[in-house]
């Protein structure tokens, strides 16, 4: 009878331990980390700036734009793939010197970037430049 027990306990621990490694496990995978493409410190006025990223970098589903240092009032970025097909994106929103997009949806599902161009003025919102980071998730 105390075997019995004890085999049970030994059971429902391992049955604990295993339930536990697959939540841990599935978590991990399901909030997949935001990797830093690219950043440049944008000017004054209406411009446009070029974010190289490349293929070595591996294909991305997600991408999303985060501005520090000052504020931006972003008009549209531009994506080209390495296939050559580009992508235009309407953004059209004034960042602060804090703040990011929301989270964009690459068409095609998981791609391979060459350049992100984006299409931005200051109109001196800031007396700070802003710096425009690009991020991707997998």
């Amino acid at each position: 009878m105390c075997n019995f027990k004890t085999n049970t306990m030994n059971t429902k621990i391992l049955s604990i331990l295993f339930t536990a490694f697959l939540f841990i496990s599935f978590s991990s995978v399901a909030q997949a980390k935001w990797e830093k493409l690219g950043a440049r410190v944008v000017n004054y006025g209406l411009d446009r700036d070029v974010i190289h990223v490349g293929a070595q970098r591996g294909g991305f589903t997600k991408l999303k734009v985060a501005v520090s240092g000052g504020a931006i009032n972003m008009h549209k970025m531009i994506v080209e793939y390495q296939n050559g097909t580009k992508e235009s994106i309407n953004l059209r929103f004034n960042f602060s010197k804090k703040s990011a997009s929301r989270v964009i949806d690459i068409r095609g599902g998981k791609r391979l970037i060459r350049d992100i161009t984006f299409v931005y003025d200051t109109k001196n919102l800031s007396r700070t430049k802003a710096k425009v980071h690009v991020l991707g998730r997998r």
